[in-house]
């Protein structure tokens, strides 16, 4: 017997790896995981070339060995075992492994792991800590304004900078922009700024769930890799190489009119406009109404579509300024909203003009602003 495993182990690992498996692949051993002895441990490793996800599993070794298994017959035949031990064996020349499970039996046909990409080293860098809970909202507040599609390559990243001990994410797409400030538990002496894959940034996010534990990010010199550490998990990433935006200038610098409101009412809102917005080029207007004699403001949020028909719903707002109109894309502000969530929170509408951008801000989040492109209509 080569070692031996718990069901619940080995399926729990195989699901963090399996988001760095290859799914169309020149080279065919990376739609293989390689499962290879580690100081006592079974080591899990899973790589597309451009991230690699490692995952650590207690087992109990007989001697050591490694191997690569096609990674969706290993995971769908693992999960369908039952919750008991797993007994892998190695096949002559390391080639393949038999499986034995309770009543259960297997032989897989795999590929020797000397022929599994090597998994870079990230030594020698520059390392900062950050907390689990702060880089997981962090993430999840920014990597969604980042571009899917590949013609800005640096766009589809999300930039970091770090800075004394603050870190900042930015993402942007053209038409938003995202960009959260956070404290670092260790940071650095030199600042210093790199773009992440925001599919990493998001496999980051996932992996991360309920953790408590902090985050050991390190970036190698000179910046083309970045690895993130979190307890039996290593994940490692080539980095975006390009100048990223100086998205600095797209923060407008003061606003004519602030609009301070709930988060929910703003939401609910703007769900209704959306539902008619789907058949009128995805546009909601808002119109941002200062009160009268010591009367709250409002904010109007209404939509248009020729052939179906229209819907207006308001909600009362604290309004510094002058009255304001603006059109926006209804997904960028649901995607925002969504986001920041629902509840007592509340968040500001910054706007000028109808050509201006608008800001929106968390009130509870002193470091977080995003920035939505306007849309043209006529009022």
């Amino acid at each position: 017997m080569w070692i031996t495993c718990l069901q619940e182990n080995m399926s729990r690992g195989l699901g963090v790896v399996g988001r760095a498996v290859a799914t169309r692949a020149t080279l065919p051993v990376t739609q293989n995981v390689l499962l290879t002895t580690d100081q006592s441990r079974l080591k899990l490793t899973a790589t597309n070339l451009e991230i690699a996800i490692s995952t650590w599993i207690g087992a109990q070794i007989d001697h050591e060995g490694s191997v690569t298994i096609p990674a969706r017959l290993l995971t769908e035949f693992v999960n369908q075992l039952p919750d008991d031990q797993i007994e892998i064996d190695l096949l002559d020349g390391s080639k393949g492994v038999t499986l034995e499970c309770a009543r259960f039996k297997a032989s897989m046909n795999g590929l020797d792991a000397e022929e599994f990409p090597p998994i870079p080293t990230v030594e020698g860098g520059t390392t900062v800590v950050v907390p689990a809970d702060v880089l997981k909202g962090a993430i999840e507040r920014v990597a969604f304004a980042a571009a899917t599609e590949d013609s800005r390559p640096v766009l589809t990243g999300i930039k970091v900078e770090i800075a004394g001990n603050k870190l900042t994410l930015a993402a942007a797409d053209g038409f938003r922009l995202g960009v959260e400030t956070v404290e670092l538990v260790t940071g650095v002496e030199e600042d210093m700024g790199f773009i992440v894959p925001a599919k990493t940034m998001q496999e980051v996010q996932r992996l991360i769930g309920d953790r408590a534990d902090d985050i050991t990010i390190t970036i190698t010199e000179p910046a083309s890799q970045v690895l993130f550490k979190f307890g039996d998990i290593e994940i490692v990433s080539q980095l975006v190489q390009g100048a990223f935006p100086d998205y600095g200038k797209l923060i407008p610098a003061s606003a004519g009119t602030t609009a301070t409101m709930k988060v929910e009412d703003f939401l609910q809102a703007t769900r209704a406009a959306a539902v008619f917005a789907r058949d009128g080029s995805g546009i909601v207007r808002l119109i941002v109404s200062p009160g009268e004699d010591g009367a709250p403001g409002k904010v109007t949020v209404e939509s248009r579509a020729e052939e179906i028909g229209g819907d207006q719903g308001e909600f009362d707002a604290t309004i510094d300024g002058d009255e304001a109109k603006v059109a926006f894309d209804s997904r960028y502000l649901l995607d925002v909203l969504g986001v920041l969530g629902s509840g007592s929170g509340t968040v500001t509408l910054e706007t000028t003009t109808p050509s201006s951008p608008g800001v929106i801000r968390a009130t509870d989040r002193e470091g977080y602003t995003h920035v939505v492109m306007p849309m043209f209509v006529q009022w």
